[in-house]
C-alpha cells in the first residue's frame, strides 16, 4: 500500500506516542471524518461529540494501527464510523427511554407471549465455542459487517461465514431441539 510522506509522518508519530501525531490528524482527516460521521447522525451536536471521540480512541488505539492490515484512513474511517453509530445508538436509547417513562403504562405486553429462552440470546451463545462465540459477538452484538469482522479478528473472510453458519447451527439446537 502507498502512503503519502504525510501519512508517513503521522504513522510515526503515533507509533512514538509523539503527541503531535494528534495535530496532523486533525489537520489532515477532521473534515472527512467529520463528514462520515454527521452523515451517519444527521446531527451537529452528535457528529461534534463523536469526532472528539474518535481522537481520543485513535489516541488510545494508536499502538494497535497495523501499516500491512489497512490504509491509514481506513482505520480512522472504521473508528469514526463505529463511534457514530454507538454515539446515535445512545442518543437513540437516552430518547426512546425518556419517552417511554411518559408513556410506559400506554401498553403492556404480556410476557406470556414471549419465548423466555430467546431472551437469553447471549447466554445460549456463551455456551458455543469460543470461536463461534467470537464471530457471533462481533457480527450481532457490534454490527461489524462479515468483512469488517475478518479484518477486525483477522480471520479469513471464509472462515467468518463459515463459523457464522456452525455457530448459528448450533444456535437453532438450542431453540428447536
Amino acid at each position: 500500500m502507498s502512503t503519502t510522506p504525510t501519512e508517513d509522518k503521522i504513522i510515526e508519530l503515533l507509533g512514538k506516542g509523539d503527541k503531535r501525531a494528534l495535530n496532523l490528524l486533525y489537520e489532515n482527516y477532521s473534515n472527512s471524518l467529520y463528514g462520515v460521521i454527521l452523515k451517519i447522525t444527521i446531527n451537529e451536536e452528535i457528529a461534534q461529540d463523536a469526532l472528539q471521540e474518535t481522537f481520543v480512541k485513535v489516541w488510545k488505539n494508536a499502538s494497535k494501527y497495523d501499516a500491512s492490515k489497512a490504509k491509514l484512513f481506513t482505520w480512522l474511517f472504521r473508528i469514526a464510523r463505529n463511534t457514530a453509530i454507538d454515539k446515535l445508538r445512545s442518543f437513540n436509547n437516552r430518547f426512546h427511554k425518556e419517552v417511554q417513562i411518559e408513556t410506559s403504562d400506554v401498553y403492556i405486553l404480556p410476557t406470556s407471549n414471549f419465548n423466555q429462552d430467546v431472551m437469553d440470546i447471549k447466554e445460549h451463545v456463551g455456551k458455543l465455542e469460543e470461536k463461534y462465540q467470537i464471530v457471533l459477538d462481533a457480527l450481532f452484538f457490534q454490527g461489524m459487517t462479515q468483512q469488517e469482522a475478518s479484518e477486525e479478528l483477522d480471520i479469513p473472510l471464509g472462515t467468518i461465514k463459515s463459523r457464522l453458519k456452525i455457530g448459528l447451527r448450533e444456535l437453532r439446537k438450542v431453540y428447536h431441539p
